[in-house]
């Protein structure tokens, strides 16, 4: 019977035992390592399989500046994409870390050519928010000894990932729950995206809460829109106008809610005694819009300074109890709902 073989121990290769291993040059391997774009496919594909299969690692490095980490959105530009940056920049200025800030153009998962810029500039860690990596792009930054965290993903995680979100089915659940105990019964939600995690996630919380209250839902009355005012607006316009039109409205974020109002104020409604509207993330404008917003408040401060706190502890070496974080998410009720007019 053939002797049980253990694996090689983690970090016993050298860059010399893996270029022999696989009949290529040591400088081949280093270009591989460093995320060079100049090395055949096939060629680059056995050298990463014998990375992983000899655990190769680079060794960790420590946050004594001056060093950097990147805050990787898949987009930006609102005031809910400043509150992320605020809570990372609080954690990595008491670090005494620098930021670099990039965005995607609206994709969640980050080309072959955002890899190669961030391996040259070796930043200590990586913070993504609302995207995630491919697992070969993971591999390799492990490789190169840096850690990546992820803020409010698009979609469920590799464990291998730490996370920080919210509960985004119980933000949906509490924001519906308070509109039916005001007594409305046609109730309108404009989500995010569909093939956005916490999109969907707040669309069951929605419909958790019509079951709770045995009350159906009107498939006309769900919607899909990008998180921003236009789609807030376009969908809000269409939901208003119809004859049959909803008493409340849902909307899964601060900017599609104020997309909502502009289109009462347009139509002459209103809010609340016609209509209510409740958003979500409890953005700094939402106090201050006309009339102020009820909203679920999304910590996002908190959530972008627990990722960034994980991600140091990653940077140090120190194992993290948990790979996932949810904070809570809370009503916060302003002005914009009430109880629906009387007929």
């Amino acid at each position: 019977m053939a002797a049980h073989r253990s694996p090689p121990a983690l970090g016993s290769a050298t860059i010399a035992t893996i270029a022999r291993e696989v009949g290529v040059s040591a400088a081949t391997v280093s270009k591989v390592l460093n995320g060079r774009s100049d090395v055949a496919a096939g060629t680059r594909a056995r050298v990463e399989a014998s990375l992983e299969r000899h655990r190769y690692r680079r060794r960790a490095r420590r946050p004594t500046g001056p060093g950097q980490i990147d805050l990787v959105f898949h987009e930006f530009g609102s005031d809910w994409a400043l509150e992320i940056i605020r809570g990372v920049e609080t954690v990595a200025a008491a670090e005494q870390v620098n930021l670099v800030l990039s965005q995607l153009g609206g994709a969640r998962r980050p080309p072959p050519s955002w890899l190669e810029r961030v391996i040259a500039r070796r930043p200590l860690g990586i913070v993504l928010v609302m995207c995630n990596l491919t697992e070969p792009q993971r591999q390799q930054l492990r490789r190169q000894a840096v850690p990546v965290v992820v803020v409010d993903t698009d979609s469920a995680s590799a464990a291998s990932v730490p996370t920080v979100g919210s509960n985004n089915w119980n933000g949906g659940l509490i924001a519906t729950r308070h509109l039916l105990e005001l007594g409305h019964r046609r109730i309108a939600i404009i989500s995010g995206p569909p093939d956005v995690w916490c999109a969907r996630a707040r669309t069951a919380g929605f419909r958790g809460a019509h079951e709770e209250f045995a009350v159906p839902v009107d498939p006309d009355l769900v919607r899909t829109g990008n998180f921003h005012l236009d789609a807030g607006y376009q969908q809000g316009m269409e939901l208003l106008a119809a004859p049959n039109r909803p008493t409340a409205v849902f909307a899964g974020s601060d900017l599609q809610a104020m997309g909502v109002l502009r289109a009462a104020r347009q139509l002459g409604l209103d809010v609340p005694a016609d209509l209510s509207v409740v958003g979500y993330d409890n953005l700094p404008l939402s106090a201050w819009s006309g009339p102020a917003l009820t909203t679920v408040n999304q910590p996002l401060r908190d959530m972008a300074g627990a990722a960034t706190k994980m991600l140091f502890d990653l940077v140090r070496g120190v194992a993290l109890p948990t790979s996932r974080i949810d904070l809570v998410a809370e009503l916060v009720v302003r002005e914009s709902t009430g109880p629906p007019r009387r007929p």
